[in-house]
């Protein structure tokens, strides 16, 4: 259900498959990456003080990287370098690009049935980046890497809607294609270890 790419004393890094929430939810508490790694590093041991730490998320239907935290020290110092952590995702979108790369950026805000959507006005919404590159074209359909200057909820599925282009598969921001998976994937993830401040880069298909 859930790969674990790395492991040491500090840090998880897994590969999150679709359908997974990364943590608990109001609805759904043990259905999560944080509960199953959870329960992984207690070795089903409900009484042993081990535990994870949210680091990052990604969208119950975005498959890929997720970087965990060991101690809360190691947390606090991989969010704080999150900034310069580079993030780069695969998607597969409707259409053919007239820009082949380029960046989108507009404000972002969230209404109370949780959807995201572009607003002009600057005191409701956040600003939000997210740079693009078609790598492909093939049947109407273009795959792209992309890469977060920004990181808000959402952020790639709404600014690729916005602009014409929605994600495969999509059925909260772009339309009903018949796909059953969100074709998002969060393919590669660079940072600086917590500890032993060396850089660390991970990859997955």
């Amino acid at each position: 259900m859930i790969r674990i790419v790395y492991e040491d004393r500090d840090i998880l890094v897994v590969d999150k498959p679709p359908g997974l929430l990364t943590m608990a939810t109001d609805k759904e508490k043990e259905k999560t990456a944080y509960y199953i790694l959870t329960d992984y590093v207690r070795k089903g041991q409900s009484k042993s003080r081990n535990r994870i730490f949210i680091v990052h998320r990604l969208d119950r239907d975005t498959s890929g990287l997720v970087i965990f935290a060991k101690t809360e020290q190691a947390k606090i110092n991989l969010q704080s370098q999150w900034a310069k952590t580079e993030k780069k995702y695969i998607a597969v979108c409707h259409g053919a690009f007239a820009k082949k790369f380029g960046n989108i950026t507009t404000y972002l805000a969230e209404n109370k049935a949780c959807v995201v959507y572009r607003t002009a006005d600057k005191s409701k919404g956040k600003l939000a980046t997210t740079a693009y590159r078609v790598l492909k074209e093939k049947n109407g359909y273009s795959i792209l890497e992309i890469g977060l200057i920004t990181g808000r909820k959402n952020q790639i599925r709404v600014h690729l809607a916005d602009i014409g282009h929605p994600v495969v598969g999509d059925k909260k921001y772009g339309k009903n294609d018949g796909h059953k998976r969100l074709a998002l994937h969060a393919y590669l993830i660079s940072f600086i270890h917590p500890f032993k401040g060396k850089p660390f880069k991970f990859e997955t298909a």
